[in-house]
């Protein structure tokens, strides 16, 4: 009894504050301590039910079911950025063999799949929640990732690397939401550190490029006019680097669905209005693991029922529950701020990243030309090391994000940094400074790209954060196929690309600051 009381007078002194702080509703930077968005006059049900579900996961602390969901959500990571980087690996050799009439039709395909995935995935995971995807969406591409290597022309191989996206193109919609929903409030800074599995990811496809493509491949005719014909029996190393992809996704998807059971996420139950399935879920973790969770079914249920159960009648995959979720994520002024500026810097990004890391081969290639260095190998063993240099970025920005510094201002400084070694990069006269400025460019540029990866989910709304997440890497995903476009007017082989990614890093930056939530110090809904 003496505990119910002390709750209610908690909640009491909650809402109390609330509407001291009223006046403060419109004001652009986060106040005080505790929830994000605790001054956001949303449904104010969701929002206690939400701060006692933050307390329960603060209470169980971190266990090893978050470091087993830390290693099987950056699969879905690392398979995003393997899948997207593979096709741009294998296009070349691909090309020589099936010679096709528009040589960036698999980038455009890759796109276009991760598209569709990232609205379908991210729009349902708010619907029907986030299980399914995270057991599914691999399995999915690592079928379509094996069959992609016994392609028989372009247009058949464009379509299964279209349908293999689709399934990675889930992931990065719901890693980060799945894993930060589990995440006690002092380990978000976990978050941005997970984008280090994007590197791994771009590593794999550097090593499976340089082991197959060298030594398994015809020549170039372009390069050397006495070349044979590229026929299929001559030109397997492509037809290998998807083999081997698909088949370590599939081992990935499987260790998924094995190594951890994954339970539906509390926040999403809560926003469901199922309650008792939430409470049995945080209990389940803390008995399993021997930690105390004081979170009781009563104690959710004296909140009271959350608006959307209250009023949402109709059928769960009707327009009208996605739009629910749209109204969501305007649902305050600063909220809608909030979200306006994560889509534009998404965008940005989206243009920006396919610029300068799918088309690096091409770029490296001319360059390594230029230096007298045609060889196949030297090529893929530089996108090899400035893959391995991705995958510190984030660990860097993890520890940067847990300072003063925030998300906010190490994203300012990821893309400031980044932004002068494009500009330095088009000044690259050797070998030597070449390999460096690529490894170092590919090191920054993640710094930034980690932490707005974790950032979005962090300061989007629980209920609706799946769709915001997917419209983001929705927007992102066609910007890429515009990159395919820009690609064929601007030749890659030239800095120009180059320079057009250093402005918008600059642009990025100046978002960046203008981000009305800072999640440092505060727990996400």
């Amino acid at each position: 009894m003496d505990h119910d009381v002390t709750n209610k007078d908690h909640e009491n002194k909650v809402q109390e504050k609330d509407v001291e702080n009223q006046h403060v509703a419109d004001d652009v930077t986060s106040i005080g301590h505790g929830d994000i968005l605790q001054l956001e006059h949303t449904d104010p049900v969701l929002n206690a039910k939400m701060h006692l579900i933050n307390d329960a996961i603060d209470e169980i602390g971190f266990t090893r079911y978050q470091w087993r969901l830390f290693v099987l959500n950056g699969f879905g990571y690392a398979v995003d950025s393997l899948i997207l980087l593979i096709q741009s690996i294998i296009a070349g050799q691909a090309a020589l063999e099936f010679k096709p009439g528009y040589h960036n039709g698999l980038t455009i395909a890759a796109y276009v799949g991760m598209l569709i995935g990232a609205l379908f995935w991210g729009l349902t995971a708010d619907i029907i929640g986030r299980k399914i995807a995270f057991n599914v969406s691999l399995i999915i591409c690592s079928i379509f990732a094996i069959v992609a290597g016994a392609s028989p022309n372009w247009e058949v191989l464009g379509l299964f690397v279209c349908l293999s996206a689709f399934g990675g193109g889930g992931n990065l919609v719901l890693d980060t939401a799945v894993f930060l929903e589990f995440l006690p409030s002092y380990k978000q800074w976990m978050l941005t550190l997970m984008a280090a599995w994007w590197g791994i990811g771009q590593l794999i496809a550097g090593v499976f490029a340089w082991a197959f493509i060298p030594n398994y491949s015809c020549q170039d005719p372009s390069v050397y006019p006495d070349a044979p014909p590229c026929t299929k029996s001559n030109n397997q190393g492509w037809r290998y680097v998807w083999y081997a992809s698909g088949s370590l996704v599939f081992v990935m998807s499987i260790l998924r669905i094995t190594v951890i059971r994954l339970k539906e996420t509390p926040k999403f139950l809560v926003g469901e209005g199922r309650d008792a399935e939430c409470v049995e879920t945080l209990q389940f973790i803390a008995n399993k693991y021997n930690r105390p969770c004081s979170l009781t079914l009563e104690r959710l249920q004296e909140c009271g029922t959350v608006d959307k159960v209250s009023r949402n009648n109709k059928g769960k995959l009707g327009f009208g529950e996605v739009w629910l979720h749209l109204k969501g994520l305007y649902s305050t002024k600063r909220i809608g701020i909030s979200t306006t500026l994560i889509w534009f810097s998404w965008t940005l990004i989206g243009l920006a990243y396919p610029l300068y890391n799918v088309f690096l081969p091409a770029y490296l290639s001319s360059r390594g030309a230029a230096f007298g260095q045609p060889s196949p190998y030297t090529t893929w063993r530089n996108y090899t090391l400035a893959n391995f240099s991705g995958i510190w970025g984030p660990v860097l920005a993890g520890w940067m994000c847990g300072t003063k510094l925030g998300r906010k201002y190490t994203m300012v400084i990821g893309a400031l940094v980044t932004m002068a070694f494009f500009f330095a990069y088009t000044q690259v006269r050797t070998a030597t400074q070449n390999v460096a400025f690529t490894c170092i460019i590919n090191f920054c540029l993640n710094v930034y790209y980690g932490t707005l990866y974790a950032y979005t989910p962090e300061v989007l709304p629980s209920a609706h954060r799946g769709t915001g997440n997917g419209i983001a890497i929705g927007w992102n995903r066609i910007m890429g196929i515009l990159s395919a476009v820009i690609a064929t007017v601007a030749n890659t082989g030239t800095p120009v690309p180059i320079y057009i990614c250093a402005a918008l890093y600059i642009l990025m930056a100046a978002v960046a600051i203008a981000f009305p939530f800072e999640p440092y110090g505060k727990r996400s809904s």
